[in-house]
């Protein structure tokens, strides 16, 4: 079974979305537990892969490599490969996706179709992580759009509108969907033709092939030298995965869409699909692009400087209790970019490593923690139908088992020592601080900020007087099935907390051998 379980993993979430599709729509219960049920043959053949990694044949790095014929007139292939970096993703995606199809068991409308996209989507994402043809690349990444874009027009927040032009208006998250998808196509059309022009020049669109040939390419191309080609190639990439990330000033599109996506599609657009742009960066930016990624580090080191304070200081300012955990994230994903850029500056030097093991290791906190505070704001919605955090305050003593949860997961984005969040920031920050000191020390303004910001959100829905409003209602406390998908994210929290070097060690092997 090892000679095909990457293909297993990438293609059963398809599988089981034709499946539920086939399913009767109007057996809503049915097609939720059959949804669920198939979601969770990725994440035990993810398992699979991740005890046998240590085990399983290595080639250039990569393990249960498959290669197949695809597009042989181009030279194309479908192959697809693991090492520490993707496989890492492969898990993190495997199972938020489960509790993130568990966490919308409360939609009622459409709900074959939400299910069915849901698991499309996930096969989007998995191609991302999984694939070794740069082409291929390309094809799931443009795979991924198409399902959210659709989440969040179709199954968004209901209310508001936003008027666009002398009178003319649009629902709120219509235009979240479209501006969503506006701003990752504008930058996958550079990214496109980038990745054909490698395609030409090289041969091939093999990454194993290209990481070995095209950084030593020399001479000239099109009528100009070899290196002004490769920065502008650079460029066409750095801007596509910028905006994927996303880091400031490419962060606009981010806010709209979590506000205005359902809960489920929060929790996998902060936990996974941020990720991807930060692994673009990982897998393309930094083996293709060496010198253009040394000399250009500083650029963005100082976007992602600038990512982290503005990101904390809007935080701060927001109301609407969705909209302050949307912007936490352009805070967090500053300091992924961060580590990226201190290992594309110092490559192969020990700070570099440890920056890099740092921003790996926070990608995969960050989708930890940002889900779990996406689907807390989600819970809190659903009873009381609002997310302006003028309008709550003195909830726990309502509901002391959500108070504790939301509490536990806020300290783990905020980097409380012995919660994961601290573990990936400390190394970024070790490892960034001898390299760019000054972008890493004004980054500490924006650490100092997250703080404000989770304690505010804490505040304003849990302590202080009871809000008026609620003292005759009934609110609820967290239920078994919210219980359910929370639990395994608190295990991951504290597990990684105390004992990173489960995830940390494989995560290296990568680096190591890529970046070492």
């Amino acid at each position: 079974m090892t000679d095909y379980l990457l293909s297993l993993i990438l293609f059963t979430p398809l599988l089981g979305g034709l499946v539920v599709m086939l399913l009767p729509g109007e057996n809503k219960p049915l097609v939720r537990r059959v949804a669920l049920g198939l979601s969770l043959i990725p994440f035990l053949l993810a398992l699979v892969a991740w005890f046998g990694f240590g085990n399983a044949p290595e080639a250039d790095g990569f393990r249960y490599q498959q290669q197949l014929t695809w597009y042989a007139a181009i030279n194309s292939s479908f192959h697809v490969g693991v090492d520490g970096l993707s496989l890492s993703m492969v898990l993190l995606t495997t199972l938020l996706t489960p509790l993130a199809i568990l966490a919308s068991f409360t939609i009622e409308d459409k709900v074959k179709p939400f299910m069915a996209l849901f698991l499309a989507l996930e096969t989007g994402m998995l191609g991302v992580f999984l694939s070794l043809d740069l082409l291929l690349f390309f094809v799931f990444w443009e795979i991924g759009l198409v399902p959210m874009y659709f989440l969040i027009d179709q199954w968004g927040s209901p209310k508001g509108e936003r008027e666009l032009w002398k009178g003319m208006k649009m629902p709120s998250r219509r235009y979240a969907a479209f501006k969503f998808m506006v701003y990752t196509m504008a930058g996958s059309l550079g990214l496109l033709l980038a990745i054909q022009m490698l395609g030409v020049v090289s041969g091939t669109f093999d990454l194993i092939v290209l990481f070995q040939s095209w950084p030593s390419l020399t001479g000239s191309l099109f009528g100009l030298d070899i290196a002004q080609v490769k920065s502008i190639a650079f460029w066409a990439f750095a801007i596509a995965f910028a905006i994927k990330v996303p880091i400031w000033p490419f962060h606009t599109w981010l806010p709209d869409a979590h506000t205005e996506a359902p809960t489920a599609g929060s929790m996998i657009l902060a936990g996974v699909l941020l990720k991807l742009g930060a692994y673009g960066f990982l897998r393309l930016v930094l083996p293709l692009y060496p010198e253009q990624a040394h000399q250009y580090a500083p650029v963005l080191a100082l976007l992602a400087t600038l990512a982290i304070i503005f990101g904390a200081f809007s935080a701060f300012a927001q109301k609407d209790f969705k909209r302050l955990v949307a912007y936490s994230s352009v805070n967090h994903m500053g300091f992924v970019v961060l580590g990226i850029a201190a290992a594309a500056y110092a490559a192969g030097t020990e700070s570099a490593t440890i920056a890099l093991n740092g921003a790996v290791l926070q990608m995969f906190n960050h989708g930890i923690s940002a889900a779990g505070m996406f689907f807390l704001v989600g819970v809190i919605y659903e009873r009381t139908h609002t997310r302006n955090l003028d309008e709550m305050g003195g909830f726990f003593p309502l509901v002391p088992v959500y108070g504790g949860l939301l509490i536990l997961t806020s300290m783990a984005s905020l980097g409380l020592p012995g919660l994961n969040g601290f573990v990936s920031e400390f190394l970024v920050v070790r490892g960034a601080w001898p390299i760019f000191t000054a972008y890493t020390a004004l980054s500490m303004l924006g650490l100092l900020f997250t703080g404000a910001y989770i304690l505010k959100g804490i505040s304003k829905t849990l302590h202080g007087p009871l809000n008026e409003a609620w003292n005759k209602k009934n609110l609820p406390d967290i239920n078994r099935r919210e219980l359910a998908v929370m639990a395994p994210l608190v295990v991951l929290m504290i597990w990684l907390g105390f004992w990173p070097a489960w995830l940390l060690n494989v995560i290296n092997q990568a680096v190591v051998a890529f970046f070492g």
